[in-house]
């Protein structure tokens, strides 16, 4: 039969590549190395393709689909999911026409942010931290807590910011509020978040009310273009510019400069190519984020987002890369969902929890590897005469509170 012989070719792949990597096939044919540490059990003919000509997207999509399962730790089955894909020396599988007008317009994010972010609010408190923060956490020590190394990202914010008190800041796709709220409780700014996701709009108004903070944060649905305000202090993008679309940055920048105080200060943190050209993301991994992740997502290099920020009026002060915490955050994520499948999957089913389970352990295996990276860039906008709020060293950032000159911690300062 047809199936036989494309299993004797799948075989032949794996024994090629010499990997510890059993594997069961649907009609009881088994292929078994001298030790393996991983086993696929192989449940339907569409995933023969797959591993017959592998690529990355390709064994993402199969596993997705349920054609076949992982029996084994995750990092293996990415590591030799590498392997067998020969990521870096494969071309992209097919290259999807961009429309990058249509495809980024105010009625596609808000229908992308939804696909999504709205999967499930219970969902996401599986398996993020107390605070649904869904970006990078920041582990100052490698064995932190996802939640201490979440409280630490968003301190690590606030104090690039120098976020003060009464100070005004807009946080761009304030997802279910931890920055806004932590602005606001321990720095006590005046925080108001966007965002486009009616689930996480609903959260944070809730929140808002249930912490009695209605005079200090505000949360609006909307898209940063129809963002009416001005003349904030300070400027938040977490993880939002990965949605904008490369060819859209230009204008994002140039709205975040025109959104911001003369001498005020902005964040963007967010995913980039960990190389120009990105090789390692080759082999169908961007179109399977696309089709089952994150559609409209476009990622570029640092070298861009910093010449593009420029270009918009922004001075850069400050770069700090988080790619190894993000690996680990990743990690932390994966780890939690697999601990809390079974909830998991009366919330969302076996597909959706596939998707993820999926996504972020090969995100951070992409993290690991340097194919992906994150960068925090901290930014002013200069006044007419060139100065903006920002002082010679960078001492605020890990000893305390800065006094009034800013030129140095304030006397007996420590950390917040």
């Amino acid at each position: 039969m047809w199936h036989d012989r494309l299993i004797r070719q799948a075989v032949g792949t794996l024994q090629t590549r010499n990997l510890p990597l059993a594997v069961r096939f649907w009609n009881g044919i088994e292929y078994q190395p001298a030790t393996p540490r991983l086993r696929l059990d192989v449940r339907h003919p569409a995933a023969l393709g797959s591993l017959r000509k592998p690529t990355l997207g390709g064994l993402a999509r199969a596993y997705v689909e349920g054609h076949f399962d992982i029996d084994g730790d995750l990092k293996d089955a990415l590591q030799m999911g590498e392997q067998l894909a020969c990521a870096e020396a494969a071309n992209d599988a097919r290259s999807p026409l961009r429309l990058p007008w249509f495809s980024h317009s105010r009625q596609a994010c808000a229908r992308d942010v939804a696909f999504h972010y709205d999967v499930s609010n219970d969902f996401y408190a599986l398996w993020l931290d107390q605070r649904r923060v869904y970006s990078c956490a920041y582990f100052r020590e490698p064995q932190m807590s996802l939640d201490a190394a979440q409280e630490a990202k968003l301190e690590m914010i606030c104090k690039k910011l120098m976020l003060a008190p009464g100070d005004r800041l807009l946080d761009i796709g304030c997802g279910w509020g931890g920055l806004v709220f932590h602005a606001a409780e321990r720095f006590g700014a005046r925080a108001l978040g966007i965002t486009l996701s009616q689930h996480q709009f609903d959260h944070v108004r809730e929140e808002i009310r249930r912490r009695g903070l209605s005079q200090r944060v505000e949360v609006r649905l909307c898209d940063y273009r129809d963002l009416e305000d001005s003349s904030f202090d300070k400027i938040a993008s977490i993880g939002m510019f990965e949605h904008v679309g490369r060819h859209h940055l230009p204008a994002y920048f140039e709205r975040m400069q025109g959104l911001l105080k003369p001498g005020g200060l902005a964040l963007n943190h967010g995913i980039t190519l960990g190389a120009p050209h990105a090789a390692g993301l080759r082999s169908g991994i961007s179109d399977f984020i696309e089709d089952y992740v994150f559609p409209g997502g476009e990622l570029t290099h640092i070298s861009r987002v910093l010449e593009t920020l420029s270009g918009a009026g922004l001075e850069t002060l400050d770069v700090e890369s988080w790619r190894v915490h993000y690996a680990r955050t990743l990690w932390h994520w994966t780890e939690r969902l697999d601990a809390n499948l079974d909830a998991a999957r009366a919330l969302v089913g076996e597909r959706a929890c596939r998707i993820w389970r999926i996504y972020m352990a090969g995100s951070a295996h992409a993290f690991s590897r340097g194919w992906l990276s994150l960068f925090q860039v901290l930014v002013g906008r200069p006044r007419k005469d060139g100065s903006v709020d920002y002082p010679y060293r960078r001492d605020h950032l890990y000893l305390g509170a800065l006094s009034p000159d800013r030129g140095s911690p304030a006397p007996g300062a420590g950390d917040r």
